[in-house]
């Protein structure tokens, strides 16, 4: 009965889907809609196909349509889609050999739709040209386990009342009386049918109560309810043998991915947990591990370039952080060969200010225009008083780093470096390593407090052990190894809880799998060192979170912290200025970008434009037109320029000089209503 329910759940599912979409099918233009509704019918999962209706221009189609058979190709090294001519193969013999006699194209009958998703039977045994029976084919497949079917199953199709097209056959809805021209027996009364039909047709008969042979429920005269699921699982198997997140993936990165890269996505394991560092400051810690890397090769030299672009917003959609890193990667013929049979792993970290986020990474392989992602949700705590447990880390490894280097690696606690896989698969042979902070504890609670580490296999308790506090001198970092020589192969939980008399205080969780492998291919790392907890650069990255997160007086404060310590940074000095002109403290702006415009060497474009709107604000107008005219002889004229440079020449009382700046600013962007109504005012005053 689950099993009932859950395909009619399927099928209500894919009505609802169908229902949703129906409107903009009819919006599509005949070649797309050909082609969703006749050609791939069969084998488009509803996610692809609600993917699909949502595109809006033929260009998105085409690419989306070029996606589709790409991740259906077999051998994507050939030129070949050796899927893609194969799907079109069988629809050209169901459409030649099905159609026959009906007025439905072949590809439409119940025939033709089993032929396109399954191929040619191994034999097929025909029943025609006999008065007890209507004509019947019975299918014999063999050799699909791979598509999650039985070794050997048969398919039946017969002509309903002896005209018209075959329809497909099921033992449970039909019954061998449905076989026959004539049975006056009671309907319901399965055995008698089959005995009658095993007089006429014996090898009909066998497949009459059940299409898969062997089954022992048809021995009882009883039709087979695993006929029907059998069917079920034959009409899902294109959407079971695809994994069809690519499609969701398109529909999420068309805007943002370049067109060459937008049907070529591929699929990652990726890891994201929170360490918090003595200082009180949050690390966001990566890892991102493509399912390919594709390199070219150029005299024995094997390379590539990845392009890694991340984005944190707040709920409310506003952009709090933003990075982009670029990893070039080069090998010899001997490192391409230790290399080439494991993933890569890329490992990185970041710091982030308490709150709620939204992270989206976005990684694009520009040798083969392949792309993948990541996006997550982060909730990154308040610090404060009460014993924090930061996420569970579990890895296979660890190495210790020099006391003396202080230095920060992703995945690093303390002076341990945790190595890992992403998707948490372990040997038996393997050791697993815990790791995690326990934050805000006092003397007291480390003498009494106790680490309960409890193993869980499926849903049962496997192992529990318990370890006090006071067994860990790396406070606040924990490492614990426990080693799996005698844990079955399965899937686990692992559950931590700080306790204190018995009592529960925190808790974290994470599961892993062991495999019945006896090797997996760890992956290789690639990571950048990071500079010391206390380098100015992490109060400029606070700091310019704050201020994009609109906590402007706390972002002063951080930022000011940066910029004391590098003075010389005009990336800091231009995140102050643009806090110290939010809050209107415009001698600080002066104080601050002043010596870099005076430096011999160009600064930004931005110092400019602060500095003489800093001193418009200031009245001293002298001045500001003088920075502006510095700015357009380093950067030629814009508008904004232009149309800041008019504002100050006016209040100077120099009109002329304000209306040939403005004029300029409208040739290079007409569409500035106000600046024309400006140059209108300023005319007729004249």
């Amino acid at each position: 009965m689950r099993k009932i329910s859950l395909i009619f759940l399927v099928i209500f599912s894919l009505m609802f889907i169908y229902g949703l979409a129906k409107n903009d099918r009819n919006e599509l233009p005949l070649r797309y809609k050909k082609w969703l509704d006749e050609e791939v019918i069969y084998i488009i999962s509803p996610i692809e196909k609600e993917v699909f209706l949502k595109l809006k221009t033929d260009r998105e189609r085409d690419l989306f349509i070029q996606a589709f058979w790409k991740h259906r190709d077999p051998t994507p090294g050939t030129p070949e889609n050796e899927f893609k001519t194969e799907h079109y193969s069988r629809i050209n013999y169901a459409n030649h050999f099905f159609g026959r006699g009906t007025p439905k194209p072949g590809w439409k009958t119940d025939r033709g739709r089993m032929y396109i998703i399954l191929g040619e039977p191994n034999d097929i045994e025909r029943f025609e040209g006999k008065s007890q029976t209507y004509p019947a084919e019975v299918w014999f497949y063999q050799g699909k386990t791979k598509l999650g079917l039985p070794p050997g199953f048969h398919l039946v199709f017969f002509q309903k009342g002896g005209i018209g097209e075959y329809i497909l056959y099921s033992p449970l809805k039909d019954g061998p009386q449905a076989l026959m021209t004539s049975y006056y027996g009671d309907p319901m009364d399965y055995l008698a049918a089959y005995q009658q039909l095993q007089e006429f047709e014996p090898d009909l008969a066998q497949v009459s109560l059940t299409l898969i042979p062997g089954e022992e429920s048809a021995a009882f005269g009883h039709p087979s309810l695993s006929s029907d699921l059998l069917i079920q699982k034959v009409e899902t198997v294109p959407i079971r043998q695809i994994e069809d997140k690519y499609a969701q993936k398109f529909l999420a990165y068309k805007d943002v991915v370049e067109v060459e890269y937008s049907a070529n996505y591929i699929d990652n394991n990726s890891l994201i947990k929170i360490t918090r560092q003595p200082s009180g400051l949050y690390f966001v810690n990566y890892a991102i591990e493509p399912e390919t890397l594709s390199v070219t090769e150029y005299q024995s030299k094997y390379s590539t370039n990845l392009k890694l672009n991340g984005t944190v917003t707040a709920k409310e959609g506003k952009r709090i952080y933003q990075f982009e890193k670029n990893i070039a990667l080069s090998f010899n013929q001997e490192q391409m060969k230790e290399i080439s049979h494991r993933p890569l792993s890329i490992y990185d970290m970041f710091p982030l200010i308490p709150g709620s986020y939204r992270l989206s990474i976005l990684l694009k392989n520009e040798v083969s225009k392949e792309f993948t992602s990541l996006e997550r949700t982060l909730d990154i705590p308040q610090a404060g008083n009460s014993v924090e447990m930061t996420p569970l880390i579990i890895g296979y490894k660890t190495v210790a780093k020099p006391r003396s280097d202080n230095r920060l690696r992703p995945f690093q606690l303390g002076h341990t470096q945790l190595y890992f896989q992403a998707n948490r698969v372990f040997l038996r042979q393997d050791n697993i390593i815990v790791a995690f902070q326990l934050y805000n504890l006092s003397p007291e609670l480390q003498s009494k407090g106790r680490l309960k580490y409890t193993f869980f296999r499926g849903e049962e308790e496997f192992r529990s052990t318990p370890k006090p506090v006071s067994h860990y001198p790396e406070l606040p970092n924990i490492v614990q190894s426990f080693s799996l020589q005698d844990f079955p192969p399965a899937h686990y939980k692992i559950k931590v809880a700080f306790t204190i008399d018995n009592q529960e205080i925190v808790t974290d969780s994470e599961e892993f799998d062991i495999t019945y492998s006896e090797s997996i291919a760890r992956p290789w790392i690639y990571s950048k060192v990071l500079a010391p907890a206390q380098d100015p650069v992490y109060f400029y990255l606070i700091g310019s979170q704050l201020f994009n997160s609109g906590r402007i007086e706390e972002a002063k404060v951080q930022l000011e912290r940066a910029f004391q310590r590098k003075p010389d940074s005009i990336e800091f000095a231009l995140n102050l200025a643009r806090v110290y002109m939010r809050l209107g403290a415009y001698k600080q702006i002066e104080k601050v970008l002043l010596p870099f415009i005076k430096q011999p060497q160009t600064p930004s474009y931005e110092v400019f434009f602060i500095m003489g709107r800093a001193y418009q604000s200031l009245g001293q107008l002298t001045k500001a037109v003088d920075i502006f005219n510095q700015a357009i002889t380093h950067y030629g004229l814009n508008i904004h320029l232009l149309n800041a440079l008019a504002e100050s020449y006016l209040q100077l009382g120099n009109k002329e000089e304000a209306l040939t700046a403005w004029q300029k600013s409208l040739d290079i962007n007409p569409n500035q209503p106000q600046i024309r109504k400006n140059i209108e005012a300023l005319k007729e005053k004249k």
